[in-house]
């Protein structure tokens, strides 16, 4: 009952454990961003990002602090220590931004932070196309409707729109008739500024009633644009159609997106340094078919790129791999026993001790991950000695001791129960120091050291009592043997006189067998030193990513044409 209660919370467990490709090793990152219209990097850097880094630098538990200034942005990454929570540590980060906003320039954007690298990769790509709407509509669709709702999906950190084309009035001035009317741009600039504004123009107050009242200054279309004076000079009103071509478009084309080759709007999604990249995708996977109905008529969202997939993938690989140990374990059981009564018992040991792991694992709040299906792979060599011991000392009771079977259980497992545990404790002695490493390397191999030591611990105690009670049961000694006994056993005969053979060759021989064993021993040191240095080996994830740098000063059309040729290209392969 016990160990059917371990299976069933194995079990229980393994429903409620979270899927990652490593264990969380990610640091807290929390970033700045801020905006200001028209500054160069110089500005940027010493108007906005000096001015933060030097309050910024004061915050609790900031392990490294980098900038980055370019044109009209300023970008913060602040790196906490492990053990800083992340929501602290952005609160903190908008109290301090908060105070320093009245030191940096009135016309800077709203400063922005995120729980996130700034420079993060996105997770996800959706791509928003249609046949029915210019780009135009398209950003608009995205940035309106789209965006704001999957920025509310849960460890989502933003949704970026690339290739937006943003509404504007676009006016186009005429050198020649600026020149003839004696204006300048800075003219027409302030014109349109006081002109176009909707300011509160008081109230009107009864009575009984009171009316807030508001001037209708903002101009709505082009041809209000175009009718707006500009400037009078004697008896001659300049309007801006006088001196401009007025037109509603983009607001600027410094980008192109194409999806599948054909024009369109992108988003892309950047998670939250501490989130779960599998749930943030299976979330927005699970949001996407409610936003494509909110979508106008001819307009579609596709997923184009989902970095999960990739895990799952590898998950999925690893849990067959798993699977196939487990079942070559048993196999092998088999080939030695030459005994299907014999073989069911430490077979069923594995999946025991296997999946009470889970349990474990979710109770210190474990996720399903590469390595900790490979810590359950390794363990599925070890937890099945244990059984094996029990099992052959009850079988060696039986067949030469003459003992009913429910005797020969309990004195076959009285007898080997110290060494069992001494077995047991040892092996966890030695995966459980992994759990108390620092860093970095101590977050991705403390869940590796603790699942094997758990599961470990857990096949010492199946061994201890699931064990004996299906020797009891279900093991018996037979007959006689079989066809296949016979010729495994010919087999191992014929291992066992070679190996004989080999033994006193080796002792015949002690000279060369140590001088041998230390020549090897002096190898793999030497091997030893001369591999490479890694934290996480290099993957095939089978995605080719390809980054195109144009000259410098190259324009957008120039930069596109060549685009162009290397869609065409990728377009032609198989």
């Amino acid at each position: 009952m016990t160990s059917a209660a371990l299976v069933l919370f194995g079990v229980l467990g393994y429903t409620q454990l979270s899927v990652r490709e490593f264990p969380d090793v990610d640091p807290p990152i929390v970033s700045v961003s801020v905006t200001l219209r028209g500054a160069n990097p110089a500005v940027m850097e010493s108007a906005v990002t000096d001015v933060l880094e030097e309050q910024l630098a004061s915050l609790e538990g900031l392990r490294t602090m980098t900038s980055s200034s370019s044109e009209q942005s300023s970008n913060i990454n602040l790196e906490f220590n492990l053990d800083r929570p992340i929501e602290d540590a952005a609160q903190d980060v908008r109290d301090i931004v908060s105070r320093v906003r009245g030191r940096l320039p009135q016309e800077i954007e709203d400063p922005v932070v995120n729980k996130q690298d700034a420079d993060a990769r996105p997770m996800m790509f959706i791509g928003v196309e249609s046949s029915q709407h210019d780009l135009l509509q398209l950003s608009e669709i995205a940035d309106r409707i789209l965006k704001p709702r999957l920025q509310t999906v849960p460890g989502l950190a933003r949704a970026d729109v690339r290739g937006e084309r943003r509404y504007a009035m676009r006016v186009w001035l005429s050198v020649s008739a600026l020149a003839a009317h004696d204006i300048t741009v800075q003219d027409v600039v302030r014109a349109i500024q006081a002109r176009n504004v909707e300011i509160p123009a008081g109230r009107i107050e009864s009575e009984r009633r009171e009316f807030s009242v508001r001037s209708l200054g903002e101009l709505k279309n082009a041809e209000e644009f175009a009718n707006m004076v500009v400037a009078t000079t004697g008896n001659q009103v300049v309007k801006l159609a006088d001196i401009a071509k007025v037109e509603l478009g983009a607001e600027d084309e410094r980008s192109y997106f194409r999806f599948n080759g054909r024009p369109a709007v992108g988003l892309s999604l950047v998670r939250q340094s501490k989130s779960n990249l599998v749930e943030v995708s299976d979330a927005v996977r699970e949001a996407l078919p409610d936003l494509q109905a909110a979508l106008p008529p001819g307009v579609t969202a596709t997923i184009g790129f989902d970095q999960s997939m990739y895990v799952k993938r590898s998950i999925k690989e690893a849990e067959e791999t798993l699977v196939i140990a487990a079942g070559l374990v048993v196999l092998i059981i088999f080939m030695f026993l030459r005994n299907v009564r014999a073989t069911i018992i430490p077979g069923l040991a594995i999946p025991a001790s296997i999946v009470a792991t889970f349990a474990v694992m979710n109770a210190l709040d474990f996720s399903i991950n590469n390595l900790t299906l490979l810590a359950l792979t390794l363990a599925i060599g070890i937890v099945v000695d244990d059984a094996i011991i029990v099992l052959e000392n009850a079988y060696r009771h039986q067949e030469e001791l003459r003992e009913p079977p429910e005797k020969a259980a309990m004195e076959g497992t009285r007898e080997i129960a110290f060494a069992v545990i001494a077995t047991t404790v040892s092996l966890v002695a030695v995966f459980t120091p992994l759990a108390f490493l620092k860093g970095s390397t101590g977050r991705l191999f403390n869940e590796f050291g603790i699942a094997v030591a758990a599961s470990v611990a857990i096949s010492g105690f199946v061994a201890l009592t699931l064990t004996p009670m299906l020797c009891a049961k279900i093991l018996r000694v037979p007959p006689r043997h079989g066809a296949l006994y016979k010729v495994l056993e010919r087999g191992f005969t014929g291992l066992a006189t070679g190996y004989q053979w080999l033994l006193g060759a080796a002792l015949r021989h002690r000279m060369v067998v140590l001088g041998g064993t230390a020549a090897l021993l002096a190898g793999a040191v030497a091997a030893f030193f001369t591999l490479k240095r890694e934290f996480v080996p290099p993957e095939d994830r089978g995605q080719i990513q390809i980054q195109i740098t144009a000259p410098e000063g190259s324009t957008l059309a120039f930069t596109d044409e060549y685009q162009r040729q290397v869609e065409a290209i990728l377009a032609g392969i198989p």
